[in-house]
Order: C-alpha cells, then structure tokens, then sequence
C-alpha cells in the first residue's frame, strides 16, 4: 500500500486530494497545524501530524513510511511580504530538505501557482518553457519555492505543478464571483479588454496531482530547464466575462451583466482593502498584490505537456464543473439559489419542490 503525506491538507485543495487518495486505497497521513479545521478530513479517517512547514522537525517526524508527498501548504493572501517568504518559499526549502534527509526520499509533488509563471499574451497559453515573469510578490514567492525544491532535485524525485484559477466545492475565494452572479445577476470584469484566464476544476486537479507523482518526468537542479514542471488546466481559456455569463447560465441567469471596472477602479479598492486589513489584522482576497495580478492581462497555459507525459485531462467540461460547484454552493447553504434557478435544480434532481 502507498503511504502518502500532505501538507496543506486541511485547505480547499487539500480536503479533496486526500479524499481522492484515499479512495485509491492510500493510507494517508496529513501535517496539520493544532488549531487547523479537520472537519472535512475526518470522513477519510487519515493519520494526522500535527506541525507546520515552518517546523523542519515536525515535517521529519512525518515523513516516517512515506513513499510519496503532497506538498499543498502555502498562502494566498497575507498582511506582510514576509509570510510569503516564510511559508511559500521557505516552507518548501524545509519539506524538500526533509526528504532529502530520508535514506529513500519520496516522490515530492510541489504544488506552485500559474502566478509564479506570470501573465500570457492574449493569442498563446503560457507553456512550461516560457520564461518566468511573476508580477505579484506572492507569484515570486511561488516561484521562490520552486527553485528551492530544485536545490535538491539530485537527492528527491520532484515534480512541480502550476495551476491556474482553481474552482470548486468548498472553494471561499471563487465563491464572492458566484454569489455576485446569483444574488445581483452581474459579473464584474476588470478592465475593458477582454482578457482571458485558464481555470481548473478541483477534482480534476486532484488527478493531475496523483498524475504526476506518478507518472510525471522530475525536475532538475537547472532554473532554465523546464523538464518536470506541469501546467495543469481545462482546455477552455474563456475570457473573464465569458466565464461570468457561464456562472450566470448555471443560475438560471441567461442574461447577466458583465460590469466592466476600469484598472484604476480595481486599484482604488485593492487600496481600501489593504487599509482595512491592516486595521482589522485579517488579510482580503482583493489586496494590492492580487490588483497586481487582475490588472496584467490574460492568464492563460497549456496542459499539453502534462497530457502528453501522463495522460491528463479534465473529466467534465467546464460548464459541467461550474454547474456542479454552483449546486453545491446552494445545497450546504453559502448563497440562496435565484429563483431563474429552481427549473435547474428541478431537472438535476427530480424530487425537489
């Protein structure tokens, strides 16, 4: 039996890998902060850690048995620069090192961001060759972190995936998109360009993952040699509107507004945010960094690489993938569904009133 670690697993990615992982026959164990939410873990029964990236001796005590890792810890949004250093960057440098300690290292999977790869031109996906441009300082701390694993690639069998905007159930930072869309029947797009973004569902991401550590090719310890890095992705690149007209549809909203907000709009907020972050001391999705990232264009790549060494593709559609995340969404209560939506809900499901 396969005896798989992750890290991260008490997040919105990591819930559902484990419970992939799981279903596969795999005994899992999970490094886990004290004070982490468990609850979507505990049906899945895993062995639970308790440490934290930031604590070398608590990732070595994990990795007892382990003949593969799972390495999802990381933050999107934080108050200080600093953090991203600490746990996207460093945080993989102690995993890595860890591994690398072991008499037969694991197969180490680094979960990285498209932002560490930086924006596409708006007629070319991003590929795993082209040259690195994060805009953002967290995508330079995933970038950070990439190399940091590759300090070690000579010792730990890594591989390295980059996904793009993930999507799903349990996802809080997609959801404000779908209530906006339910609720007010609008979509607000930045810009006035029609910029065009790559997105994954999470179960399909989930594959990609246990894909890669299977069957995908390793990293090696030159920053310009591409071999070993995975973008993992829907092969629909809509642009942003579209995407909010696709949420609109699975809302029984066939007709919602996209609200164009000029960059400089996005700007005034992201601002706004920050200073009422800083004063309640909790971090928003809409900061000046992620301003960074909304204003740059299209963020788009392609999972040609990734199909062509392992296989992958997207099981559903992407309209499929939103009309399910929308479903759960009203089902465990987030948002109210619309009332265009009863129809919907109706032909999914028969028996509702």
């Amino acid at each position: 039996m396969t005896h798989a670690l992750v890290t991260g697993a008490s997040g919105f990615i990591g819930a559902h890998l484990v419970r992939d992982l799981t279903r596969r026959g795999y005994e899992v164990s999970c490094l886990v902060r004290e004070h982490s939410d468990r609850s979507r873990l505990a049906p899945y029964s895993p062995h639970f850690v308790i440490g934290d990236v930031t604590d070398p001796t608590s990732i070595a005590s994990a990795l007892d048995g382990i003949d593969e890792v799972y390495h999802l810890a990381g933050i999107t949004k934080c108050l200080h620069t600093r953090n991203y250093t600490r746990i996207n960057e460093q945080g993989v440098a102690n995993v890595s090192k860890c591994c690398a300690e072991r008499d037969q290292p694991p197969v180490l999977v680094v979960v990285s961001s498209l932002a560490a790869a930086g924006p596409s031109s708006e007629s070319r996906p991003r590929t795993e060759s082209d040259t690195p441009n994060p805009v953002s300082n967290y995508g330079r701390s995933k970038l950070a972190g990439e190399r940091a694993a590759m300090q070690f690639a000579t010792k730990v069998p890594t591989t390295i995936v980059r996904p793009p905007i993930v999507l799903g159930p349990g996802d809080r930072d997609g959801l404000e998109m779908f209530k906006t869309v339910a609720k007010f029947g609008f979509h607000l797009a930045p810009g006035f360009h029609d910029d065009r973004v790559s997105v994954i569902h999470v179960e399909d991401l989930s594959k990609a993952l246990m894909l890669a550590a299977s069957q995908g090719q390793r990293i090696s310890t030159n920053p310009d040699d591409s071999t070993g890095i995975y973008f993992a992705a829907d092969s629909e690149n809509p642009t942003y509107a579209e995407l909010g007209r696709m949420i609109g549809r699975t809302l029984g909203r066939y007709r919602a507004w996209v609200i164009r907000s000029p960059k400089p709009a996005v700007w005034c907020i992201a601002a706004f945010n920050e200073l009422v972050s800083q004063i309640v001391r909790h971090p928003n999705i809409l900061n000046l960094d992620k301003a960074r990232e909304a204003t740059a264009g299209s963020w788009t790549c392609s999972s040609e690489a990734l199909n062509r060494d392992t296989g992958f593709v997207p099981d559903q559609p992407l309209y499929q993938r939103l009309a399910q995340t929308t479903q759960w969404y009203v089902e465990q209560g987030w948002f109210e569904a619309p009332r265009q939506m009863q129809p919907l809900l109706k032909e999914r499901h028969p028996t509702v009133s």
